[in-house]
């Protein structure tokens, strides 16, 4: 059986990685995750990648799952804000609009060749009314959040609909990771 790495700083993941009953160790990975202009679900593939390799270097023996999770609005990747004026302009852009949420996963077992899948979920919101939006900002919630929400909080209320994986926008597909673990030797 072999050690299982979490290439993530998220509690997110970590709850949801939890949830599928797998024992894993957090480390994290230091990289560059500015935007490029690259096509976002091409950017965010490389971002896990990158991730997973980065921890793959001192842990050869394990399987390394690392992931990044990105809102695209029409072509804009709209990453985590980097203050609250950011968060507001974000939500402001995907208030009463479909989006999407890539999440992308790259997993390594050992010297095999990286598994790399991206996940796509459409999310619609809401219009977002500006005593709400300011409201929100105050929480603070928009921290360390790919476009400035995070769905399993007090952002619920923006969304109208989503259509693909819940978990996928929190920030790890499960099916997908399942999947490729089951080709694994995690048991």
């Amino acid at each position: 059986m072999k050690k299982i790495i979490l290439a993530s700083a998220s509690p997110r993941r970590r709850e949801l990685l939890s949830s599928l009953g797998v024992e894993f160790e957090v480390k994290i990975a230091d990289i560059d995750e500015s935007i490029t202009s690259e096509r976002p679900a091409a950017f965010a593939k490389r971002l896990a990648k990158m991730k997973a390799l980065e921890i793959h270097k001192d842990y050869r023996d394990a399987i390394i799952i690392a992931a990044d999770t990105i809102v695209v609005n029409g072509r804009e990747i709209l990453g985590k804000p980097k203050d609250s004026s950011e968060a507001e302009i974000f939500l402001r852009k995907l208030s009463g609009k479909s989006h999407k949420v890539i999440t992308s996963i790259c997993v390594i077992e050992g010297e095999k060749q990286p598994v790399v899948k991206a996940a796509t979920t459409k999310v619609k919101f809401a219009k977002i009314d500006n005593f709400l939006l300011e409201k929100y900002i105050a929480t603070g919630e928009w921290h360390d959040a790919a476009g400035a929400y995070k769905i399993q909080g007090q952002s619920q209320g923006f969304i109208k609909s989503i259509k693909g994986s819940y978990s996928n926008v929190v920030g790890l597909p499960l099916n997908e990771i399942y999947g490729i673990l089951r080709a694994t030797d995690f048991r």
